[in-house]
């Protein structure tokens, strides 16, 4: 007698019971979030429910992987996805020992096309920071970023209301997940390092929301706007 044909595709819930037992904590609007993000994609059914493939799933599981043990943010795992790097079975780095997710300084100067007395002040206004003597990616992207913005005339000094912005987000995020951290129950800094940053997102995503509408209040809408005003 023949084995059974594979199946095509699943259902959200098949996917969540083929998923917790490595990840418990993997719930219906985890994935629905991550689809929002446009990590995933699944197909759809004529009455619109979600089908989810095998890559479907290793997708997720190589999303929730990068998440929970190397505390990846969701854009540095989109793009390692989008590039390749993130197909099912590519090796994660190591949380802690992988030479390409930091850079030394010099790296980081060529890499953001400064000298050493422009990241020097980056530094000392706040907005680049070092893990011990090295850099992350995000001290990289905040380099560029403070480059970009000083062509239209703004300076360090300029951004460091950008950098308290951020200091009172990230310690209002803090006090959120607080209760979390003092739970004793097994993967409860796993579940507040994830909640940490999905509110994150979502902060970000309300700040250009807010900041989009201030601009267009102000006059600076696309013609569109212009037009309907």
């Amino acid at each position: 007698m023949s084995a059974e044909p594979a199946r095509a595709y699943f259902g959200i819930g098949e996917v969540l019971a083929q998923l917790r037992g490595e990840f418990p904590d993997v719930s219906v609007s985890k994935i629905r979030f991550l689809e929002s993000e446009g990590l995933i994609q699944p197909a759809r059914s004529p009455s619109g429910y979600r089908r989810f493939g095998m890559d479907d799933v290793a997708r997720l599981r190589y999303i929730l992987t990068a998440q929970r043990d190397h505390y990846l943010p969701l854009r540095v795992i989109r793009d390692r996805l989008d590039s390749g790097s993130g197909e099912a079975g590519a090796r994660l780095p190591e949380q802690d020992g992988d030479a390409s997710s930091l850079l030394t300084r010099r790296q980081l100067m060529e890499a953001a096309g400064i000298d050493e007395d422009k990241l020097a002040e980056l530094e000392e206004f706040g907005l680049v920071q070092r893990s011990g003597r090295q850099y992350r990616q995000e001290a990289l992207d905040a380099a560029r970023a403070a480059v970009a913005l000083g062509g239209y005339g703004m300076h360090a000094r300029h951004l460091r209301a950008v950098q308290a912005a951020a200091d009172r987000e990230t310690s209002l995020i803090e006090q959120i997940v607080a209760p979390m951290l003092q739970q004793r129950s097994p993967g409860a800094r796993d579940r507040a390092g994830q909640t940490a940053r999905e509110i994150a997102a979502l902060a970000l995503q309300l700040h250009a929301a807010l900041v989009a509408e201030a601009l267009r209040d102000a006059g600076f809408g696309d013609r569109a706007d212009r037009a309907g005003a």
